[in-house]
């Protein structure tokens, strides 16, 4: 099994989610982050001082798929979430060895 963490703009989500719910993944987890990368974040005036922003609002997404679906989760993670500017985000992968279903106990791919 492989964890898909990824993390993009706010307004890609539904999009996103579109995507996943069409190849079969329904399970995942959504959380409100802020982080920076290339973007170097924004310049904003509050109260006549001008402050530089440099955590920007993103959202991550973490799914668990079998081995075999991974290719394809990650090439729509990127159709779906691409606008083709700095910012679009980033897809990491990592190995899960195993899950377990608390309501049933069961484990590995069944579980997921």
């Amino acid at each position: 099994m492989k964890k898909i963490e990824c993390i993009l703009r706010p307004g890609k989500l539904e999009e996103v989610k579109e995507a996943l719910n069409q190849c079969g993944v329904h399970g995942m987890t959504v959380m409100q982050v802020m982080g920076c990368g290339l973007q170097k974040g924004r310049r904003e005036v509050y109260r006549g001082t001008e402050l530089t922003i440099n955590l920007l609002p993103k959202v991550k997404i973490e799914v668990v798929v079998k081995d075999s679906l991974m290719e394809d989760v990650i090439g729509l993670i990127r159709k779906s979430a691409m606008t083709g500017q700095i910012g679009d985000g980033k897809i990491f992968v990592s190995t899960v060895d195993n899950a377990v279903r608390i309501r049933t106990g069961e484990t590995g791919d069944s579980a997921i």
